[in-house]
């Protein structure tokens, strides 16, 4: 069996719910188990979901924490979607052709989901780190509304 879904109708019973991506995320990040990120324990422990707490050092966590879907407000399965589109049109992908597949409510979004995507695809090829990984909230992944009130900050 593969590591990702082969086609659609194998990704859509993958990633049915925000569970199962949860879950496909846990064995991506952490095939031992869960990590802290924190102090590398990996005495853990589960609690309301989507929260785990370092038995060590007390740190709570997520498994997004530090990855490209930190801090996000929109579900993993749509992030997962944008990906699966993403990586499986053959000749690229525009924001709005993501905005009307996904139905993602502006152009903004769509257009800074991609950006954000691609930029943490060229950076896990530069660095051999999986892409996931490649970027998180402090290199610049920000939703739309922070995007555009750093715009009008830099404006001021």
């Amino acid at each position: 069996m593969a590591d990702y879904p082969q086609n659609v109708v194998e990704f859509r019973d993958w990633f049915a719910t925000e569970s199962a991506c949860r879950d496909y995320l846990v064995r991506l990040r952490w095939p031992q188990g869960p990590c802290c990120p924190d102090c590398a324990s990996t005495v853990v422990w589960p609690m309301k979901t989507p929260f785990y707490r370092c038995a060590r050092c007390g740190y709570d966590f997520t498994v997004t924490a530090g990855t490209l879907f930190d801090d996000t407000h929109k579900p993993l399965r749509l992030w997962f979607e944008a990906i699966w589109y993403m990586t499986n049109q053959k000749s690229g992908v525009s924001a709005l052709g993501l905005q009307r597949t996904l139905g993602l409510g502006s152009y903004r979004t769509a257009w800074s989901w991609l950006h954000n995507l691609r930029r943490a695809m060229d950076e896990a090829e530069r660095t051999g780190v999986p892409f996931i990984y490649a970027l998180d909230s402090t290199d610049g992944l920000t939703s739309a509304d922070d995007e555009a009130k750093q715009e009008d900050q830099r404006k001021a």
